[in-house]
């Protein structure tokens, strides 16, 4: 059954022949889920934000059984950035509101969404037509909607793939920074074992679709 102290908990999971995760809590804070391409890293976060369901298990979120959850309010409190963000014909400024509407939320004002765009580094007008954005301002633009949004946990599926190491560092930094501030919690996938030790509280080894490990990384800061 699920843990108190837990934000997602996994008995009995499996999906298809790709996962298969019999027990596993992930708390709150910045958990990365750590292993190379095919190693049920992504399926385990469409997982977790109801993109897809299990083949059997129960995934809890708190202490709320996901399969009694209605998919669209929890992506509402579980919001996922994929690896290629989605982008949306237009201008800067229709890609930040667009979340918004289909929540029938109040867009920010311009000035809101002008400094978030400073935040994640992206030097751009909000008129500014997405479709002469690079693939590494398109991330950007997209992290900046998540932040705008202001979910309780980010799903983010490697976040700095479209970025160059420097820009990756900052960028992960703050949404690290970001989510601390504001009491949110971060499931980060990545393949990076650098991302893991600098960012992570704690990291989630996966290899053909099992847990392998999991480390607390504060406890080992503690004990070094």
């Amino acid at each position: 059954m699920a843990k108190n102290d837990a934000l997602f908990y996994l008995e009995g999971v499996r999906y298809q022949s790709i996962l298969d995760i019999p027990d596993l809590q992930i708390n709150p804070g910045v958990t990365v889920l750590l292993g190379a391409s095919g190693s049920g890293k992504t399926t385990l976060l469409k997982l977790l934000n109801k993109s897809i369901s299990p083949s059997s298990g129960t995934i809890w979120y708190g202490e709320m059984d996901l399969k009694k959850v209605p998919s669209v309010a929890h992506r509402r409190q579980v919001l996922m950035l994929s690896q290629q963000a989605a982008m949306f014909p237009g201008t800067i400024e229709d890609n930040l509101t667009v979340g918004f509407q289909f929540q029938e939320r109040p867009a920010p004002d311009a000035d809101t969404m002008q400094q978030m765009l400073a935040k994640v580094q992206l030097k751009k007008a909000l008129t500014e037509p997405v479709i002469n954005l690079s693939g590494g301002e398109k991330q950007r633009l997209a992290l900046a909607r998540v932040f705008l949004l202001d979910p309780a946990v980010y799903l983010l599926d490697e976040p700095s793939s479209a970025l160059d190491d420097d820009t990756a560092d900052a960028v992960i930094g703050l949404v690290v920074e970001q989510a601390r501030a504001t009491g949110r919690s971060i499931v980060m996938v990545t393949h990076s074992k650098a991302v893991a030790s600098k960012f992570a509280d704690e990291t989630v080894l996966m290899k053909d679709g099992r847990v392998v490990s999991r480390m607390n990384n504060r406890d080992q800061e503690a004990g070094s």
